[in-house]
């Protein structure tokens, strides 16, 4: 069954590709989860080494637009409580812009999300790994991508400093790290 058909019962959480109608829901979910006073309930902020914004309806719809990308939108209830990107590149998905209402963060929900993903890159593209960037002073964030089976590479990539998009720099030595899993084919 695909993600885009799955269903649950009620108080399960349920997965659904992202529609033009989810954009502004998933930037007030993104931003939530990820900047100002309202991230800092969830273990996920960034909110004391960016300011500013994390995203914008722009970059959302770009996501939902991109032809080998998909966006997962998590709802429970009948409410937005997450999502995440995958993008096909190759014989590895991107996952990206992930995000957990703050509210909800540390109950195991991120777990189920990123083992979803996961299984949705395998199914749909086939592909052998999983890979993405995380802010590599994020130290508390990394080690949990490495419980669930990602490494670290070692492989950095400048933060865009002075492109205020992705949001405005508190210091200095910001940098991505590449972490990878492989994914059973």
């Amino acid at each position: 069954m695909d993600t885009a058909s799955r269903t649950a019962t009620t108080g399960e959480p349920t997965f659904r590709d992202a529609t033009y109608a989810d954009v502004e829901a998933l930037v007030a979910l993104i931003e939530s989860a990820y900047r100002g006073d309202s991230s800092r309930t969830g273990w996920t902020t960034e909110a004391d080494i960016l300011e500013g914004r994390r995203t914008d309806p722009e970059g959302v719809r770009a996501v939902v637009e991109a032809p080998d990308s998909r966006l997962l939108v998590v709802e429970q209830d009948g409410r937005t409580i997450a999502c995440c990107q995958l993008e096909h590149r190759g014989d590895a998905a991107y996952f990206g812009m992930f995000a957990v209402s703050p509210e909800l963060q540390g109950a195991g929900l991120g777990k189920v999300i990123i083992a979803e993903a996961e299984r949705t890159a395998r199914a749909q593209w086939g592909v052998r790994q999983m890979q993405m960037t995380v802010i590599s002073v994020r130290e508390d964030l990394i080690a949990w991508y490495e419980r669930r089976g990602y490494r670290r590479t070692g492989e950095m990539s400048p933060f865009p400093y002075g492109d205020e998009r992705f949001g405005v720099p508190q210091r200095d030595d910001l940098q991505f790290e590449l972490l990878v899993k492989p994914l059973g084919v």
